[in-house]
């Protein structure tokens, strides 16, 4: 019986162009991890850096504390109101392409600000930049989310989380040593190398498989106008009301802010509830994994920066520390950010996001209700022991929920979900903040001495409200399957091989 045979010269050509797929995939995905992670970083370290150059920024322009507030105040503001905007722009266009147009117009903004004549040039190529860093944000994530499975997804994310923390913690040294050699511009020189190289890598990176079915996806097609016009208004607004109730005699102007950021947010509901295709989808909305997660984020990070801006009053007016020796107080958190980061995956694989999120969580409250009882003669081991407590608490919780909110997200709204863990994480620190500077003013000797305010208790039942979060999260090792969209009717569901 003769049995007809593929010759084997006839069976090379296919295993070549396996081995030639399988190389641009994996080089795919080097090129989507290196834009995220220092996409990431530039705006982490942006933040820090920043901070120390506004006096020389101030005293060179001739501008008042206000307009130098704004500064910070006009980038927060456009950055959350289109955080999730600029994530449903990804799942309908393209990640790589919205990570691009964000990357190379946040290098040019950068540029522009380093070059500008006035405070009002600064101030508008501030929010210019924070478009961008709206732009740029949720792509990171959502690149992740269409370039590795998703039971490889942690890996990244614990990199890229480790990054930031990086990046944190080196922004005010960096920021010091450039300031004091060559001026508040160059801290705005130093993003435009590193953006304007990702934004052209991420030009050059093709994922034509995931664009395909981002594009073919339904209801991608309609962006909702309406609903970003109200979630921006409501999320900007908020943020605004945030920052103004955090200044001195802003209590009123930032109760304002938020009723209208209130009204705002009912509108949006009202609206979402009636649009064919609303720009929070429903999917999203109704996954418990997904809201706990942004709960989650939303509570530890106003915790973590309430409980620093707290702290960092404490030492220096209080102690009489002077800003180094104050910074190495702290070290401990962001050794713990950046070590610890690459520990959370196996940690994930072994116990499962439940338990090691809740893990993350008992370590953050503890860590603030420690904190909350120092007194004015506290040394530096309580202090780094604290700071140990909520650098371990905060990244174990920060890697594993949003590893859950990207895997439980379908790919279809990776966008969407990595800008709800964005928005996450600039509401939480200006709620931390403007928490802890109400309470300094309403309560009665409400110092910053930890042991004697009010301030740092209330960031430590903050704090354990990550504990219900964690808990709502999925329990098992396989608990970060992605969520799947329903098939479209009339069709057969797709089984993959």
């Amino acid at each position: 019986m003769n049995r007809s045979r593929t010759p084997a010269p006839a069976r090379v050509p296919a295993l070549v162009r396996l081995s030639f797929l399988a190389r641009v995939r994996v080089s795919a995905r080097a090129s989507v991890l290196a834009c995220s992670v220092v996409g990431a970083a530039v705006v982490a370290l942006d933040g820090t850096v920043l901070t120390v150059a506004q006096p020389a920024l101030q005293r060179d322009l001739h501008a008042d504390v206000g307009q130098v507030q704004w500064t910070s105040t006009g980038y927060l503001v456009a950055v959350a109101s289109l955080l999730v905007f600029a994530g449903r722009l990804g799942d309908r266009h393209g990640h790589r392409r919205v990570f691009a147009v964000g990357a190379l117009g946040f290098a040019a903004a950068s540029a522009g600000i380093a070059l500008a004549p006035g405070i009002e040039a600064v101030i508008a190529l501030r929010v210019l930049q924070g478009v961008c860093g709206a732009l740029l944000q949720p792509a990171t994530l959502g690149m992740l989310r269409t370039a590795f499975p998703p039971d490889r997804l942690a890996t990244p994310i614990a990199v890229r989380t480790a990054v930031i923390g990086l990046a944190a913690a080196a922004g005010p040294l960096v920021g010091g040593a450039l300031v004091s050699a060559y001026g508040w511009r160059s801290v705005f020189l130093l993003s435009v190398p590193p953006t304007l190289a990702i934004g052209l890598l991420a030009l050059a990176t093709r994922q034509p498989e995931a664009e395909a079915r981002a594009r073919a996806t339904p209801g991608l097609a309609v962006l909702d106008p309406l609903g970003a016009l109200l979630l921006a208004a409501a999320l900007g607004l908020l943020v605004h009301g945030l920052v103004e109730a955090a200044r001195p005699g802003g209590a009123v102007p930032g109760a304002l802010a938020c009723a209208g950021a209130a009204v705002a947010g009912t509108a949006l509901a009202r609206h979402e509830r009636r649009a064919a295709h609303p720009l929070l989808p429903p999917e999203l909305l109704r996954s418990v994994p997904v809201v706990a997660g942004v709960a989650a984020l939303l509570a530890a990070s106003a915790a973590l920066f309430g409980a620093l801006f707290v702290t960092t009053y404490f030492l220096q007016d209080v102690q009489r520390l002077d800003p180094l020796t104050c910074a190495l107080r702290f070290l401990p958190l962001a050794l713990l950010m950046v070590l610890g980061a690459p520990l959370c995956p196996p940690l994930q694989r072994r116990h499962g996001p439940r338990r090691t999120a809740t893990a993350g969580a008992a370590l953050l409250t503890l860590g603030a209700l420690l904190l909350s009882r120092l007194d004015a003669t506290a040394g530096a081991l309580p202090v780094g022991g604290c700071a140990a407590l909520l650098g371990a608490g905060f990244v174990t919780l920060m890697v594993t929920a949003t590893s859950v909110v990207v895997h439980r997200a379908p790919e279809a709204h990776a966008g969407v979900a990595g800008g709800l863990q964005q928005t996450a994480m600039n509401v939480g620190p200006a709620l931390g903040v403007a928490t802890v500077t109400l309470l300094l003013a309403l309560v009665p000797d409400g110092g910053f001495v930890p042991a004697e305010g009010a301030a740092l208790p209330a960031l430590a039942a903050i704090a354990a409200l990550t504990l219900p979060a964690a808990l709502a999260l999925p329990g098992g090792t396989r608990g970060t399957r992605p969520e799947q969209a329903p098939p479209r009717p009339g069709r057969r569901p797709c089984v993959r091989s």
